[in-house]
């Protein structure tokens, strides 16, 4: 069983040392981190945190039944005046426990927490077209379908698919 809690400091020695490569580093991050040099440093990682202090963000980690931390998102108000929307982004979750429900069970959490805290009445999140596992996992929480982004790379134009639960 998992919990779920704020960001701490402490978090992004995990966090980093998750992002083994450059496709992970993409997948998970798009353009944030996209010219970073691997491994990604932890105090560049909390630093993004720092430089976004005044936004209405919300990080968060996932952490297994002795505290040690398995997953991690954001949460934030694509549009600071119209709360009715929530967007997850920047989720990851520790590659040995990948496909055995974490990432499910932490963005479902993370999903009540927008709905039931933070009053939403809706949450997104885009994902890579190029990565199936993550989109069966929304799917499966029940995100639907609602339309197709790019997201730009460098010099590339990456296709996305965008994803919508509603209360």
């Amino acid at each position: 069983m998992l919990g779920l809690r704020p960001y701490q400091i402490g978090d992004a020695a995990y966090v980093a040392g998750w992002v083994r490569d450059r496709r992970t580093l993409l997948l998970w991050s798009g353009r944030r981190f996209a010219d970073e040099e691997l491994p990604l440093k932890p105090e560049r990682f909390h630093g993004q945190y720092l430089a976004r202090a005044a936004e209405p963000l919300w990080p968060m980690t996932a952490f297994d039944e002795t505290g040690t931390p398995v997953g991690h998102l954001n949460l934030r108000w694509p549009d600071a005046s119209d709360r009715r929307t929530v967007r997850i982004g920047f989720v990851i979750v520790d590659d040995a426990l990948r496909g055995r429900g974490v990432g499910r069970e932490m963005v479902s959490m993370a999903c009540r927490y927008a709905l039931d805290y933070l009053r939403a009445e809706r949450v997104t999140l885009g994902v890579f077209a190029d990565n199936p596992a993550a989109l069966r996992c929304y799917e499966s929480i029940g995100f639907e379908r609602v339309g197709e982004s790019e997201y730009p790379i460098g010099e590339e134009r990456l296709p996305g698919i965008e994803l919508e639960l509603r209360t």
